[in-house]
């Protein structure tokens, strides 16, 4: 059964509300995206804070290490009285006596002069001091500040220290002359490595509770931003609904509560526009249906004379004769022009009403070409499928019928063919022409009222009104109507309704 217009269209209309109501998923909405960013930012601040301290406190912890080794080796090398030339044994001695006196922890020394390699271990070299130590030591062999390295071997990190020894003579004026012998010292930093490394887990232990504490007041400054937004958001659903008095509460003087001031200023204007447009709409369609209906009476008299002097115009002069004949048909189109006004103003007021009935499709639209006297082969060309039982409005399928058909033969070629047929739960009804079919331009516009596809023709065979009648009617039924070009030539319209 084709059911009323108030049964079809609402349950799409609340369906259609209920999909605009329901919160779609925003897997990165700006919540996500403002949370995201604060946490992004306290990230970057905690690493840049915990990189420079860790920095700082690391070159303060070595600093330390290495200034204390390094002068302390200083101060035993600096009073060493030493006889040249030197000899393995006693040279060792003084590797043992500087190597006990380690400070900050013991040390491995290492002292060579020349050829001669000894230590306070049982290696007399050791593989962790470098070349570029031994250069710098020899190259200023008279200045004994010594010179530090930090070498890392096989994981294990050292610090290594060379002080060259020196003599002064009461004939150089205290003079440091060199004497050749270059002191190294070599020291494990393994506790330093581990004070480092402590301070490293302890900044990193403490980035994810930082990190979950800013969460709070990120949420919170999250919400404080999107309240207004969500506020914004609702109303502009509510106005879609038809709620144009719909106004957003706005305090402070931030942008966003700008913005629901703008919101509320153009809410406002819109609800005065379209309540402005409302009105001339609906004066509009009061005058044009008061028109007709005043225009309904004294039409019936001209017909009722126009009709009386066609009857006589055979025994008038042809001048007379045509002008009476001419009054008659312009007296008609008149009489179609405000019967259509009349129709589409009850469309407008929504007081059209479906009265259906379960019918034979393929006899009413014979029924309907046989009362416009379109039986003639060579004019219509009917292919009805029979036994189709709809459930129509037979005195509105045959205005949707008579209307196309029509148009057809007014505007494009004969022979026009009809096609009756079922798809499924739908009616088709095909109606195509042999003319030159109807302009892209046109076609987006040939349901609208009054419309002209040759914008110079002032004057029509028809109302202008007979396509958007039909409009109206399939739409009545709860079916779609659709014009197009048919690909062998010519225009087609095609109507769809349920069964």
């Amino acid at each position: 059964m084709t059911p009323e217009p108030d049964t079809d269209t609402e349950p799409q209309a609340g369906r259609a509300r209920r999909r605009a109501r329901r919160p779609r998923p925003y897997p990165f909405g700006l919540r996500t995206r403002l949370v995201l960013a604060f946490l992004l930012v306290a990230a970057v601040g905690c690493g840049t804070t915990a990189a420079l301290t860790y920095r700082a406190a690391r070159n303060a912890i070595l600093e330390q290490t290495q200034d204390t080794a390094v002068s302390a080796l200083r101060d035993q090398v600096d009073p060493l009285v030493i006889s040249l030339p030197v000899n393995a044994d006693s040279l060792r001695d003084v590797a043992l006596s500087i190597a006990r006196q380690g400070k900050p922890r013991p040390w491995r020394v290492y002292a060579e002069y020349g050829t001669l390699h000894v230590s306070s271990t049982d290696r007399s070299t050791s593989s962790v001091i470098t070349p570029e130590l031994r250069a710098r030591a020899q190259a200023r062999p008279g200045t004994p500040h010594g010179s530090f390295q930090r070498v890392v071997k096989n994981g294990t990190p050292y610090l290594t220290i060379a002080v060259p020894a020196v003599f002064r003579t009461h004939a150089t004026q205290g003079t440091a002359q060199p004497t050749g012998l270059v002191f190294y010292a070599v020291m494990e930093l393994d506790d330093e490595e581990a004070n480092i490394e402590a301070m490293v887990s302890a900044a990193r232990d403490g980035a994810l509770p930082a990190l979950a504490v800013a969460l709070v007041p990120a949420l919170i400054a999250s919400r404080g931003v999107l309240r207004p937004v969500r506020e914004l958001r609702r109303a502009a659903h509510s106005m879609g609904r038809g709620r144009l008095d719909t106004r957003i509460h706005a305090k402070g003087s931030d942008e966003l509560a700008d913005l629901a001031r703008t919101f509320n200023e153009s809410a406002a204007q819109l609800e005065r526009s379209v309540a402005e447009l409302r009105n001339a709409e609906a004066r509009a369609r009061r005058f044009a249906s008061d028109v007709s209906h005043e225009l309904r009476t004294p039409l019936a008299g001209m017909l009722a004379v126009t009709e009386v002097l066609d009857e006589d115009a055979g025994s008038l002069d042809s001048d007379t004769a045509r002008a009476v004949r001419l009054i008659s048909a312009e007296t008609g189109k008149l009489a179609v022009l405000v019967e259509d006004l009349m129709e589409i103003s009850r469309f407008d007021a929504r007081a059209a009403e479906l009265h259906t009935d379960e019918v034979d499709a393929a006899d009413c639209v014979r029924k309907t070409l046989q009362h416009r006297h379109w039986t003639d082969p060579a004019q219509v060309v009917p292919y009805l499928e029979e036994g189709i039982r709809a459930r129509l409005d037979p005195r509105r399928f045959d205005v949707v019928v008579a209307n196309l058909v029509g148009n057809a033969l007014r505007h494009g070629a004969a022979p026009v063919t009809v096609r009756l047929y079922a798809e499924g739960d739908e009616l088709v009804t095909e109606v195509a022409d042999r003319g030159p079919g109807i302009h892209p331009d046109v076609l987006p516009h040939v349901f609208d009222r009054f419309y002209k596809a040759d914008q110079a023709r002032t004057r029509s065979a028809g109302s202008g009104l007979g396509l958007a009648i039909t409009l109206e009617n399939v739409r009545l039924h709860g079916g779609t109507v659709r014009a197009a070009n048919h690909p062998a030539g010519g225009a087609v319209f095609i109507v769809r309704m349920p069964l």
